[in-house]
């Protein structure tokens, strides 16, 4: 398959993911998700029009024209910004993806386990519903969200999560409820692999759609 194809057909599958994702969130995350989008419109002077950002599929394909190694494509929705991704480490089975502002995703196989220099970031996330999402099969499980709180003590979050078939073909579920709040992962494995997919990262940084530009 040749890259602008892969490009094309990723774009498709994240956007039917946007669509199987839960659109209802309210309160404290529709507050932080209008007060990003506000901070980042503010720091424009007026007096210096931006010049006009490369769509998301010319910016991959740059990417993959002048990166040999692999590569994701990253949406962060609350702050309204898509950002190409290289692997910059590896240890087993976990991949580290940065930006050139240090900004990180640290994934296992597609599974986001962690993000670093986001601010709020998520230091680790324990998903006991790995096995039933890679295997797209029906179940439930715990999912354990861990966050450095402002005194710097790092602390544990415990969500109830049910696994299942997504409203689109191919597409798997992951519900979760928990501390008041729900959310829901939505995945697209190919091979035991996590290609495409949205996943919350937390209640200050919301979701992120992620796309395999490159294994």
């Amino acid at each position: 398959m040749n890259g602008a194809l892969k490009i094309t057909l990723a774009a498709s599958l994240l956007g039917t993911l946007a669509a199987c994702g839960n659109d209802q969130d309210t309160g404290v995350f529709g507050v932080l998700s209008q007060t990003a989008g506000q901070v980042m419109a503010d720091r424009r002077a007026p007096d210096q029009p931006a010049a006009p950002p490369k769509s998301a599929q010319d910016a991959a394909a740059e990417a993959l024209r002048v990166n040999p190694g692999p590569l994701i494509q990253a949406g962060f929705e609350s702050l309204g910004r898509t950002q190409v991704m290289a692997m910059t480490g590896q240890n087993g089975a976990m991949r580290t993806y940065m930006t050139p502002a240090e900004e990180a995703l640290i994934l296992r196989g597609g599974m986001l386990v962690g993000t670093r220099g986001l601010g709020n970031d998520l230091s680790v996330a324990e998903p006991a519903t790995e096995g039933l999402i890679r295997a797209g099969a029906a179940g439930t499980g715990t999912r354990i969200m861990r966050y450095f709180a402002g005194d710097g003590i790092e602390r544990p979050l415990q969500f109830t999560c049910t696994v299942g078939a997504g409203p689109a073909p191919g597409v798997t579920v992951e519900n979760c409820e928990g501390h008041g709040t729900t959310f829901q992962n939505s995945y697209m494995v190919q091979g035991g692999q996590i290609a495409v997919s949205r996943q919350w990262i937390g209640p200050a940084l919301g979701y992120v759609t992620i796309q395999t530009l490159r294994p």
